[in-house]
């Protein structure tokens, strides 16, 4: 099994006739070895066009009642990004992943409003993140997909990077992953750590959980607190931005400590007082995975 993504995937691409969404609609594809999981794209100007085969439609709406889909990626350009991600909720898609990095923190306060308010189903992974993937069935995004080994092992991030730098230690290591998940480092995102942890949680075919985090918030500590009651399953840790200073933005937008709160130190003493397994060298997450199992 898998959580989120799968080879039954259907996928629509929004900002398919962009640069940056034609070369990763590309590669993914290239992934699925054959497999018909891209089959639609959106450009309002370019309705009744194609991307290499992949027909162009003017909405998700469209594409939805046209060929199926139930998963949506964007790489719409920031100021149109947050209505991109509307336009699949509104559409009840299963899922969205927004690859959009610096879209308006208040055009994404007011979607998630709204989709709060009218009780959207749709899952919104992103926006600023890296994406979703399932090895050896789909990718959806922007990771590399040659560092994945199909397995046992379930990835959580809110770093693009430090997911890659996971998944190249674990699979070096022999052990090959069930789905990685970026969440995005942008301060107002979508699916949490704790919303992974659940699926992870229930997926049979998991058997361990690495989740990485960053400096702001308390998202890792509410996560943390729900392991120590709920989870089956070890669970290793690791917090980036140890050394960045109050007030200082590392990176992500949302990696900002402030007022004291949202610390690397206080992050990895909640999670180690929750029995989460942690590192605070980055390249040893894969070797204290497979030392817990």
């Amino acid at each position: 099994m898998s959580i989120l993504v799968n080879k039954n995937t259907r996928v629509v691409t929004q900002g398919i006739t962009g640069k940056t969404g034609q070369f990763h609609t590309r590669t993914s594809r290239e992934y699925a070895l054959g497999r018909q999981c891209f089959v639609a794209g959106v450009n309002p100007k370019k309705a009744g066009e194609d991307f290499e085969g992949i027909p162009i439609f003017a909405s998700v709406a469209d594409a939805k009642a046209k060929t199926d889909v139930n998963t949506s990626v964007i790489y719409v350009p920031p100021p149109f990004a947050a209505a991109a991600i509307w336009e699949a909720v509104e559409a009840d898609l299963d899922l969205v992943i927004c690859i959009t990095e610096g879209i308006p923190v208040r055009d994404m306060v007011d979607l998630r409003d709204r989709m709060r308010k009218q009780n959207r189903r749709a899952l919104l992974a992103g926006p600023n993140c890296p994406g979703v993937i399932t090895p050896d069935e789909i990718k959806i995004g922007i990771m590399p997909g040659h560092i994945h080994k199909k397995g046992r092992i379930g990835v959580v991030s809110r770093s693009g990077t430090l997911t890659y730098e996971v998944v190249g230690q674990l699979t070096e290591l022999g052990l090959g992953q069930s789905s990685a998940v970026g969440i995005g480092g942008d301060p107002v995102n979508g699916l949490k750590h704790i919303d992974v942890m659940k699926l992870f949680n229930d997926d049979p075919e998991t058997d361990a959980v690495v989740m990485i985090g960053e400096i702001g918030g308390d998202d890792e500590e509410t996560a943390a607190r729900w392991v120590k009651a709920n989870m089956k399953k070890p669970v290793v840790g690791f917090i980036a931005g140890a050394t960045a200073p109050p007030g200082k933005r590392m990176g992500h937008a949302g990696a900002i400590i402030s007022g004291g709160k949202g610390t690397a130190q206080e992050k990895l003493a909640v999670m180690e007082s929750c029995g989460i397994k942690v590192t605070r060298n980055p390249a040893e997450m894969g070797k204290l995975l497979k030392s817990v199992l």
